[in-house]
Formats: C-alpha cells, structure tokens, sequence
C-alpha cells in the first residue's frame, strides 16, 4: 500500500487538473453511474467536534474509496487545523487497499476545485473581482480556483479577526505568490460583498455571513463551509432570488441548512433547485441565461470528489515515485 503526504498530493495534483476531475466525478454521480451515500455524521462532541465517514465509487475515475473527515472548532484556541482528515483507495477490482493519503490538503484542494467548476459553468465570463468571507485553508483554495476559472484582478478577503487575515495573506505568500499580490484584507463585510463579481463563502457559520441587500445583480455565490441542517451563510432573500445549482440533490436537502431553512420557512421550495452540478457538465442542464441573473453554487462535499482526485495522485505517484510503500502484512 502506498502512503501519500500532503506535500506529496500538492506535488501531484494542480488545481486546474482537480477542476477537470470534479467534473467528471460530478457527470458520474449525475448519471448515476457513481455511488455516493449520505455520509455518516459522528457528533463527537455536539455543535463544536464532528467526525464524517465517506464512501464512494466513482466508475469514470475509476476510483473507490473512503475519506474519514473531522472538523473540530475548538482546535484554533490549540494551535491545531479545524479539519483533518484521511483518505483511504480501494482497488474496485480486486478490493485491497492502494493507498493512505493526507485528506486535509485534499479536502480543500477539492473543495476549491468544485467551487472553481462551478464559478465556470456559472459565473459571467469577465468576472474579475472574488470576495472570500472566511480567512481559513478552504478560503486559500478558494482563491486558487476562481483565479484559474476567471480573469480575476481583486480579491478582498473577509474576516472577524485581523489576525486570521494575517495568516490568510502569509499563507498565500509563501504558498500562492502568484495570487498573493491580488489580495486585500478588511472586516468590512457589507463592502466587499458589493464590490464582488463572484462571492465565496466558506465559514461554518450558523447565521448568514452578509446581507442580502449588498449582493448585486450578476454576482455568482459558493458556498461551500456550511454542510449540516442548521449552518447556513446565505440569507433567505438571496436564495430565493438565485439561480440555485447543488452538488447533489438528495445530499443537499438533507444537510445544506442553506436550503433547508429557507424551505422550511416557505421562502423557497425543493422546486427551486434548478439542477446539480453535474447537469451543467453534461449539458443536459441549463445555467445563467442572463448577465444581471444571480447564481448560487451550494456545495456540502461529496466523496465523489475525493476518490477522483486521490486516484489521480495515486496513479501519478506511481508514475512519478511519489510516496512511501506501506507493508500491512
């Protein structure tokens, strides 16, 4: 078996060929020709440590899998990441494990990956501007991939403390200096979402992270941190009055609170949903029909993704001797 760190996944995988491959793994799930179940939630300690097992099958990538992924708010006052996690392939034709690789770098990496997929299905073509609300990893990749998709020229990034926004610009320094000099930092929300072509918000927030009122005509939406019922980053009003477009439908109304809140107070219904994802892919579905038309992108994570991208890194690896051989037996 073949262990894969993260240094070892980012080596591997760019985020343009993670795009590429999420497609994919979207087209899949939608024709149902790929198997995703709803993952199993672990509420380890409840509202603050949560711990999610994902398995899929993705035939096109021919990718089989489980990603175990632990979210634990509490871990920024330990100096640690919020999000750990594994990711474990499976050989679909004889069952044996091929690999063990890091899941954080790969979580985000494909998160951001969906979010660039979708912002190029979606967002207007002259887009330049990114708004990010969140300063943590998720929001790095973010930037990543709207920068890849789009012409982006201004990213402003939005968070309650300066010094996330430190960190954030650190980060993207020593990591993404190609993208770092785009970057502005400020806690002023409300300006910033006017000033976006694209929005992407990843946070695990509760409450929504602006105001309907400050999004204008045309601005395409990501969100991407919330993933249960009751967390939510959208307000109601600019639910109800996007273009909607999901992961996965079925996922989506049982964990996207973004959807599900608004549902349940009658601002919207499950109809309002215009597709997923990998509709847009296909071509089977339709996405903006016009310039001032506001598009929201609502991801909760699929292990689709997940199994796509780690078999390309274990297939590159090989070619490339990457990583370390693991003996079981």
């Amino acid at each position: 078996m073949l262990a894969l760190s993260r240094s070892d996944v980012r080596s591997l995988v760019s985020m343009e060929r993670a795009i590429d491959l999420v497609k994919v793994a979207f087209e899949d799930l939608f024709a149902k020709r790929a198997t995703a179940p709803i993952r199993t939630a672990i509420d380890v300690i409840p509202g603050s440590a949560t711990t999610l097992v994902m398995p899929a099958f993705v035939p096109a990538a021919d990718a089989l899998g489980v990603k175990v992924v632990s979210v634990f708010a509490d871990n920024q006052a330990r100096g640690l990441p919020t999000i750990t996690s594994v990711v474990c392939l499976i050989d679909p034709q004889t069952g044996s494990p091929l690999a063990v690789m890091d899941g954080a770098y790969l979580t985000a990496l494909r998160t951001g990956a969906v979010s660039g997929a979708a912002t190029d299905l979606l967002a207007r073509p002259e887009a330049e501007s990114l708004t990010l609300i969140g300063a943590g990893v998720q929001a790095v990749m973010q930037a990543v991939a709207v920068a890849t998709v789009r012409p982006i020229q201004r990213i402003v990034v939005v968070a309650r403390e300066q010094r996330h926004l430190d960190r954030f610009q650190q980060t993207m320094g020593e990591e993404w200096p190609d993208i770092a000099g785009m970057i502005e930092t400020t806690t002023d929300v409300a300006r910033a979402v006017r000033g976006a072509d694209i929005i992407c918000a990843a946070t695990t927030s509760k409450t929504p992270v602006f105001d309907d009122v400050d999004v204008q005509p045309g601005t395409h939406i990501n969100g991407v941190g919330s993933f249960t019922a009751t967390m939510r980053e959208i307000p109601s009003e600019t639910v109800a009055r996007a273009i909607v477009f999901v992961d996965q439908r079925e996922a989506a109304l049982e964990e996207a609170g973004d959807l599900i809140i608004p549902i349940q107070a009658g601002a919207i219904t499950e109809a309002h949903i215009a597709g997923e994802l990998g509709e847009l892919v296909s071509g089977a579905g339709r996405g903006r029909q016009a310039t001032g038309e506001i598009t929201f992108f609502k991801s909760v994570g699929n292990a689709v993704q997940d199994m796509a991208v780690g078999r390309y890194a274990y297939d590159e690896a090989l070619r490339r001797h990457f990583g370390q051989e693991v003996a079981l037996s």
